[in-house]
């Protein structure tokens, strides 16, 4: 039983995680329609750029505390990555916006290879590690629960109470929903469906840098080609719980996460990806769209 109740703490570990970067697939999916497959390497750029943000920290300062160390590297990802993430949708995106849908979904490809190999070419190909942040284990009842896993998930949930508030709570996250649901019709009604999308992007990269610093944290390793393993797991999260449903993601994620938490432990760690895919396959023959995702309705 403790070893059970162990694997559930990893794989809420894990799960928080991919939940963080699959609210950026879910929402920019829910107001555009398209799958934005740069998501992943910007998880991973601002994994990077907390990585670097640490070790100027490291040189310029004897001692930081962790808490102010961990604030500053994932103001300074945020801040970068919705950057980046603003100027890809304003110059690869919002030109295609009206064109046939496989455009956007080429362009976002692309979007994704040349930010994997421009990484690969500024930091190296080599894997990059960084001294333990926080090593801190208690000792529960025969349960090991690390800092960094309490940390993970304070800071997910966090995050998520803000992110509800923002959505459902102000006049931006009703812009968002307008959009959602007909952005011709949100336009007419005086939104600026531009600058909604564009600030859409913005937040969901900003997730994602928050994701990827605490992913720099928990492993204390990044390489250039993180973005693609832990991006596809979190599209499939929020395939899984729905895509476009921002509880959807989150529920997705924290399936994905126990998934491969509990097919590693009990059975072999090499075939816990195919698990969690077969899991999606089994539930979308079900559940076509996603465990919280509401069905299409056409347009006509």
């Amino acid at each position: 039983m403790q070893y059970f109740v162990q694997q559930l703490i990893n794989g809420l570990t894990l799960g928080s995680i991919y939940g963080l970067i699959a609210i950026g697939y879910t929402m920019v999916y829910g107001i555009i329609g398209m799958i934005n497959f740069a998501h992943g390497d910007i998880f991973m750029i601002g994994a990077f750029t907390a990585l670097i943000v640490f070790l100027i920290l490291g040189a310029v300062f004897y001692s930081v505390p962790v808490v102010i160390a961990l604030l500053v590297m994932m103001i300074v990802a945020m801040l970068l990555t919705s950057l980046y993430n603003w100027t890809i949708e304003k110059v690869a995106y919002r030109p295609l916006r009206g064109s046939f849908r496989l455009a956007p979904l080429i362009t976002a490809i692309g979007m994704s290879i040349a930010l994997s190999n421009f990484v690969q070419v500024t930091q190296g190909p080599r894997n990059k590690p960084i001294p333990p942040m926080v090593s801190q284990v208690y000792n529960i009842g025969g349960i090991s629960v690390s800092l960094k896993q309490i940390i993970i998930v304070i800071v997910t949930v966090s995050l998520l109470a803000i992110f509800w508030y923002v959505v459902n709570r102000t006049s931006l996250g009703r812009a968002q929903r307008a959009c959602e649901q007909d952005r011709k019709m949100a336009a007419l009604l005086g939104i600026d469906v531009d600058r909604t999308i564009s600030i859409t992007f913005i937040m969901g990269a900003a997730l994602a840098a928050v994701a990827g610093t605490l992913f720099l944290m928990y492993y204390g390793v990044v390489v250039f080609s993180d973005g693609f393993v832990p991006g596809v797991k979190a599209f499939t999260a929020a395939v899984l719980g729905g895509i476009g449903s921002i509880p959807g993601a989150v529920v997705g994620g924290l399936m994905i996460g126990f998934i491969e938490s509990m097919w590693s432990a009990y059975f072999s760690i090499d075939y816990k990806d195919v698990a969690a895919f077969s899991i999606l396959a089994i539930v979308l023959i079900f559940l076509p769209s996603g465990i919280l995702g509401r069905p299409e309705v056409e347009k006509v």
